[in-house]
């Protein structure tokens, strides 16, 4: 896709976004067969729910049938939020994900993992897990610092939220109990 096609996709599409309280992540055509793929991706703070991805294509398709912004050849519509292995890379997307663990590549070289547990303008503060029984340590992060990141998808995370609230789990073992 040119830039000349991207930048004007983007400008007719991004009103309608922020209409409906949304930051527009990402327009992406790909030739798919004798048809393109138009994939426009979406977030907010308070994550994308499917009726809002539906209400926003209907008014996408709308806006793009008034225009020749496609052009004439044949394309397939798709509206989605990002997915949870999307890159970090900005700060918004830091401050979504407050609270996950994150992999960074560092700027000055090698890797590290941690906790997200603050963003601000400048950087992010960071819980460091403990090795080998060692209590987990924090630190600071200017986003300068940072080459690549993603979030860490977490399988077994439910020992790590007993030890923040132990009054819900055991409100919830009282009431497996009851059945």
């Amino acid at each position: 896709m040119s830039t000349t096609q991207s930048e004007r996709l983007r400008g007719l599409l991004e009103p309608l976004v922020a209409a409906r309280d949304l930051d527009l992540e990402e327009i992406e055509v790909t030739p798919a067969g004798k048809r393109r793929v138009l994939r426009i991706v979406v977030d907010s703070d308070e994550g994308v729910q499917l009726d809002a991805c539906a209400e926003l294509s209907r008014a996408v398709s709308e806006k793009l049938d008034e225009t020749d912004a496609m052009g004439r050849a044949p394309y397939v519509l798709e509206v989605t939020s990002p997915g949870a292995d999307r890159p970090l890379t900005q700060p918004r997307h830091y401050r979504r994900a407050a609270g996950r663990l994150m992999k960074a590549r560092l700027a000055e070289g090698g890797e590290l993992v941690a906790r997200i547990i603050a963003v601000d303008d400048e950087g992010l503060d960071l819980e460091v897990p403990g090795v080998k029984g060692r209590r987990p340590t924090s630190r600071r992060l200017a986003f300068g610092e940072i080459a690549k990141a993603r979030v860490e998808i977490e399988f077994n995370r439910k020992a790590a939220e007993k030890n923040a609230a132990p009054s819900a789990a055991a409100g919830d073992d009282e009431s497996q109990e009851e059945a």
